[in-house]
Order: C-alpha cells, then sequence, then structure tokens
C-alpha cells in the first residue's frame, strides 16, 4: 500500500473495550463488546448520549454474562447491532431507529449463526463474528479467526430476514501475520466497489479469552470477485476494532478507528488513518 498516517484524535471518557462504529454528520455511533449501551458521540459539542441495547444495561458487564455486542452497520432507515455468536447467549441482533436510537426490535440470530458454522465447518469454539457490512443485495459477516484452527472468513447473505430465510456464499481468507501471528478480521466498512477491513494479531487461540496484543492491519477486498487485493500494518501495539469511513477524495481516503484495550476502563481512543492513494 501507500504511505500511511494514524494519530489520535481524542480519547472519549465513558466508553470502554469499544468494538465497533459508524461515522455520519459529525456523529459516532459505537458499541463496545462489555457494554448494554449504543454510545451517540457528538463531535463538534463532545457531548456523549447512552441508549439501552438490553434490560438492564450496563457499562461493564462480566465476561460470562456480557452479549459481547462487536459489530454494527446501518441502513437509511435503521441501525444494527450485532453479538459476535462466540457462546450461546451472545446471538442477539438490536435493531434501532436511526432518528431516535429506540430500540425496534431484539432477533435471535441463533439459527443463521448455526447454519454459518455448519456450512463453513467451523466449530462453534472458534465462531467469532466481530464484523458486518450491510448493502441493499447482502449483509457481509466477517468471521474472526482467532479460535485454534485460525479461519478468518466472509459470509456473504441474502436474506429475507435473517432469522430462517437466507442463503449464504462463504470465501475463506488467509491473512499475514504480524510477529509470527496470523491477524484476524475485527472491523469492516464498505467504500465503492471494496470491502475494506481491519484484522488484529493477539497471541492466544481462544474466541473467548484476551491475549497479547501485537498490532493491527488494514486491507481491502474486491467486492466483485471477493478477492483479497492489498492489506498494510498499520500498528504493532493496537488492536483496533471499529472502521469507519470519515472521507474518500481522489488523493487520499481516511478512516476512524476505535481501539479495544482489553480492560475495565471506561475510556476509549479514536484514530484517524490516512491513506495516499
Amino acid at each position: 500500500m501507500n504511505p500511511f498516517t494514524l494519530e489520535l484524535l481524542f480519547n472519549i471518557i465513558g466508553i470502554g473495550s469499544a468494538s465497533g462504529l459508524t461515522y455520519k454528520d459529525n456523529t459516532l455511533l459505537l458499541i463496545g463488546d462489555n457494554s448494554g449501551f449504543l454510545y451517540e458521540y457528538q463531535m463538534d459539542d463532545q457531548s456523549l448520549n447512552h441508549h439501552a441495547l438490553i434490560e438492564h444495561p450496563k457499562a461493564n458487564i462480566p465476561k460470562k454474562e456480557k452479549p459481547d455486542f462487536e459489530a454494527i452497520t446501518f441502513d437509511d432507515q435503521n441501525v444494527y447491532v450485532f453479538g459476535s455468536g462466540s457462546t450461546e447467549n451472545r446471538n442477539k441482533m438490536v435493531t434501532l431507529d436511526r432518528q431516535t436510537k429506540k430500540t425496534t426490535a431484539t432477533t435471535d440470530l441463533t439459527n443463521l449463526y448455526l447454519s454459518m458454522q455448519s456450512f463453513a465447518q467451523i466449530a462453534p469454539e472458534d465462531f467469532n463474528i466481530e464484523g458486518v457490512v450491510y448493502t441493499p443485495d447482502s449483509w457481509y459477516f466477517f468471521q474472526r479467526g482467532n479460535g485454534a484452527n485460525g479461519k478468518n472468513g466472509i459470509f456473504s447473505v441474502n436474506a429475507k430476514n435473517l432469522e430462517g430465510d437466507f442463503t449464504m456464499v462463504y470465501n475463506e481468507y488467509e491473512l499475514p501475520k504480524i510477529k509470527g501471528v496470523q491477524a484476524s478480521f475485527t472491523d469492516a466498512v464498505i467504500v465503492g466497489d471494496a470491502l475494506w477491513f481491519l484484522a488484529a494479531a493477539e497471541n492466544t487461540q481462544s474466541t473467548y479469552l484476551d491475549g497479547d496484543i501485537l498490532g493491527s492491519l488494514i486491507g481491502y477486498i474486491d467486492l466483485k470477485k471477493m478477492k483479497l487485493r492489498k492489506t498494510q500494518i498499520i500498528s504493532e501495539k493496537n488492536k483496533f476494532e471499529g472502521l469507519a469511513l470519515f472521507s474518500d477524495s481522489k488523493k487520499q481516503i481516511q478512516f476512524l478507528l476505535c481501539e479495544d484495550n482489553d480492560t475495565d476502563r471506561l475510556e476509549s481512543g479514536i484514530y484517524k488513518l490516512t491513506l495516499q492513494k
């Protein structure tokens, strides 16, 4: 890839273990993998609002109990937040009205996730959805290969509803290593005809237990052929888990990233990544 710059824009106090974000009109929507809230951050006045995703939400939910919200995407009317599927209590999709941020539905995706595991021959203990991208034609679910078998892949799902009326295609990818450890998908966003993604390297073979953070990379996949085109290591110390398009011009493309610090500290860094074209 061409030269890049990575800079810390600001820290948001009140959000811990940020795992996904969207950006539009100077507003960030963020989720945390140990939180029961959707966070709405206004960049202009630095205000932070909380919107409940579950009953009796908390900012720090114990690992055994957390819904593990790892992916967020949206369409014109709705925001969709997804559990990772890495345990039986992490199979929910929460739908919110994009304007009011009120929850309109909570959907059990157990059937979809079990179908994905069967179709791609991924063991339940290796299954871990960390990014979802919505388009009018398909949903793209990014399987993070941080389990023992290291399966990174993308499920392309056509669905009338995600509970039971769907078809899918699965593509598996071998991602580069960082410090000798294979990177694995952590989030993605669509830009034109490309699926841009983040991947992190973590010294663990468990979708449940955290390991030493070894760095993160960015890359993109040709949406038409579903081929991996380019990757670039952007950090050897940060685990970035959220990716949103910030700006796109002829000379450069900019993304906003959020970092999962794997602690109970309620503070999350928002970074800006600039890639020259």
